[in-house]
């Protein structure tokens, strides 16, 4: 099981550290900047390109095929609600770039509808994400991603782009759709990275 920073278990109100200017809920906020997309499995497809040429691409079959991880992280978004505690289950980004060779330091993740965001290639790696397929023990709701969606949680929740359907890799960063809109180009909850300037 893969924890991220902050998490140690079930917690009361009063011994929960949060980053500042969030709160809790355990609700499951649903935020989108447009219309759902439902994609059919027998159509989904995940690509990893480095704007040149595709260097990996799986059907959803294949994807399922890889070795899934179970994670347990907290999650917090930018408009200041913090989920505890939350359960998914995916692929971790480790066994997707493995043996791809290639001198980006960047990312960026894009999605079905058209949606992009940007990450350095260095919060990819190393047990920090997941193409995620299951919360809670059940298949993800369109409505939160699903089929799959990324999952970064250690920055703010608009970076766990939803609809996930490519990765491009790149030698720079090329800022997504709320990062070219106003919103922190890294976003770090802990440093309260919400907006430009921040």
């Amino acid at each position: 099981m893969v924890q991220s920073r902050g998490f140690v278990g079930r917690r009361g109100a009063a011994e929960v550290a949060l980053p500042p200017g969030q709160y809790l809920t355990e609700e499951f906020p649903v935020l989108s900047a447009g219309p759902t997309p439902h994609v059919p499995l027998e159509q989904w497809e995940l690509t990893i390109e480095d704007g040149r040429t595709r260097l990996r691409r799986w059907n959803w079959k294949a994807f399922r095929e890889l070795p899934a991880e179970k994670i347990t992280t907290d999650i917090h978004c930018v408009t200041r609600w913090s989920k505890l505690g939350t359960m998914w289950e995916g692929v971790s980004l480790d066994t997707l770039l493995a043996d791809i060779t290639s001198d980006a330091s960047f990312a960026v993740v894009r999605s079905y509808g058209g949606y992009t965001t940007n990450l350095p290639l260095a919060d990819l790696r190393n047990k920090r994400a997941w193409i995620a397929f299951r919360f809670n023990g059940v298949d993800l709701a369109a409505e939160h991603g699903g089929p799959a969606r990324l999952l970064v949680p250690h920055l703010y929740f608009w970076k766990s782009a939803k609809w996930v359907n490519g990765i491009t890799l790149l030698e720079h960063d090329e800022p997504g759709f709320w990062e070219r809109n106003g919103y922190h180009n890294y976003g770090d909850p802990w440093r309260e990275q919400r907006y430009s300037g921040d």
